[in-house]
Parts: C-alpha cells; structure tokens; sequence
C-alpha cells in the first residue's frame, strides 16, 4: 500500500490528473456555493436571535451578579483549548487585529479565537512536516538537503499565512456581499426612519428585508439591534457595527447616527445624503468595472476566439484550393 502511494506520489499523470479533479469541484463549488446562499438565510436569521437571547440572558445575569462572567457562545473543543492553554498562544499569536479580521469575517466568540489560534500552530508545523518527508522520502528533485529544508521551511511559513489569508478571503466575500446590497439597505432606513420608526424597530425591519440580498448584511443589522436594546451606551453599538463591517459607508452612518444621538441633529436628511453617496459610489464601481473589461478581455480573444475564427474563415478557401488542384 505504501509502495503504491509512494508510486502515485511522483507520477506526474497522477498529479496532473489529481490537480484538475481539485480545480473541476472547486468550480463546480464555486458556481453551486452562491445558488445556495438564500436556502442560509432562515438558519443565520435564528442564529443571530438565538446571540440576542444570549445578549439579553448575559445582561440581566450581570445586573444580578456583578462580578461573574457569562459565557454567550458555544464552547471551544475542549483539545483545541488544552494545546492553546498549554503551548500559550493567546500571548505570543492572539492579537487585536486577528481578533478584529474574525470579527469582520463573521467568526464570533471564543472558540472561533480558540480555533484560529490552534489552527495557527498545527498548519506550519503540519505542512512543515509534510514537505519534508515529501521532498527526503517520496520524490527524489535531486537538490541538495540544505535546499529541501529550505523547502521545507517555505512549506511552514505557508502555513504560517494560511490562516490569514483565509480570513482575508473570507472578508473581503463579505465585504462584497454587505457592499452590494447596502445601498438598498440604506435606502429602507430611511423609508423606515422618516415613516416615524425608532432605529431599533428600523434596523431590525431592514435586517429582514435585505436578507434576500446579503445574509451578511442582515445578519450585522440584526446584531445592531440587538446591541442597542441591551447595551448601556447606544453609541457602542454604532460603533460595533462600524467595526464589524470595516466598510466607509457603514462607518459614515454610523458617525451620523451617534451625532443624531448626542446633538439631536435630524437623521432623515444624513440618512438621504448619505444613501445617494452610497448609490454613486456602487454605480462608480459598475463603471469602472465595465471600462477595465476590454483590456481584460484581451488576451482570451487572442488565445481562443481569433484561431477558431481563423480556421472557420480559411477552411472552406483551403478546400476549394485543395480540389482546384
């Protein structure tokens, strides 16, 4: 069996063929994964109401008892937390700014924290290993050990960055998601707002309307809801929300919102100038990706569509030549 992996390992048909299975279901994946977005809706909508349960239970259980902590999220796998307790990688991996990117790309909690911090030690010290007896054991490159262990040690610094740029991936997606729909969302908080709707009673109509949209999106504005009603301080929540999003448009709004709240200055007329910024500014997109097409649409007209024109022109003219002669 193992002669048989060693076999499959360095034949290159194998590889090749393994390799365009992998990119085969990443597409199938990739178109499938966006069709089955809304089927997620009812399920992150009950999940944020099941947080804002938890928001109400800890703030009634900290009124009560001060000085005891309540946990609101499900616990982390309990090896998971041994190996972070026991190796202390809150102290010398957890930052603020991993805590802020699992924030923004939705991951709440401790044992999302727990989690990428585990995960940021086993991947360079797995794939460190793994390319390792790879490049010693299974295929023979013909390189030097220095070199293979320099392979090696790229090898863990990937996985030193796997983590990270999978939270990257994961908010710029969001981003995306929340940035396509806001505008819309924007513009039913200020229908909501000037029908005489409080912010809360606003966010929260908006919050399910604009699901259909951007999950993200409403699952963010549902939070804020929930925030508002418990936190002692209103200004936290806009700010909260400003954090959670990272986007220049929820930041604006939010700004607005707190100074409509300390100075009573009237929101109808921000919420308005802000919802036609937030239209320009998606219809700015729009054009600049429309003009950046032709460019891009360059090379595959030059690869793929000008030979197939080619021979579907000279085809017929080279057989006419051919019976002439």
């Amino acid at each position: 069996m193992i002669s048989l992996i060693a076999e499959k390992a360095v034949d290159s048909q194998f590889l090749l063929s393994l390799l365009v299975a992998v990119a085969a279901a990443a597409t199938v994946l990739t178109i499938a994964i966006p069709l089955t977005e809304g089927s997620n809706l009812q399920k992150r909508m009950k999940s944020v109401a099941t947080e804002r349960e938890k928001i109400r239970a800890r703030e009634r259980e900290r009124l009560n008892r001060q000085s005891e902590r309540v946990s609101l999220r499900q616990e982390p796998k309990e090896f998971m937390r041994r190996i972070v307790d026991q190796f202390k990688l809150g102290d010398w991996l957890g930052t603020e700014t991993a805590k802020k990117q699992l924030a923004m790309a939705g991951y709440r909690g401790q044992h999302a924290e727990i989690a990428f911090l585990f995960f940021r030690l086993v991947m360079p010290v797995g794939l460190f290993l793994f390319t390792l007896f790879y490049v010693f054991f299974v295929k023979d490159f013909g390189q030097s050990a220095i070199v293979r262990i320099g392979m090696a040690v790229g090898g863990a610094y990937l996985g030193i960055k796997a983590p990270e740029l999978f939270l990257s991936n994961q908010i710029q997606k969001r981003q995306a998601s929340m940035n396509l729909a806001f505008p819309d969302a924007l513009d039913l908080l200020l229908i909501c707002v000037e029908s005489g709707m409080s912010i809360e009673h606003a966010f929260r109509k908006v919050s399910t309307e604009i699901g259909g949209q951007s999950v993200a999106l409403a699952e963010e504005f549902a939070l804020c809801t929930a925030e508002l009603s418990y936190l002692s301080e209103r200004r936290q929540a806009y700010e909260n929300l400003s954090a959670r999003t990272g986007l220049e448009g929820v930041k604006s709004v939010s700004t607005a919102l707190i100074q409509a709240e300390r100075y009573g200055t009237p929101l109808g007329t921000a919420l308005r100038t802000l919802a036609q910024e937030s239209r320009d500014r998606r219809m700015m997109e729009a054009e600049k990706k429309a003009a950046a097409l032709p460019p891009k649409l360059t090379v595959p007209m030059i690869l793929f569509f000008l030979p197939v024109l080619f021979v579907v022109i000279m085809t017929p003219a080279a057989i006419q030549v051919m019976k002439w002669q």
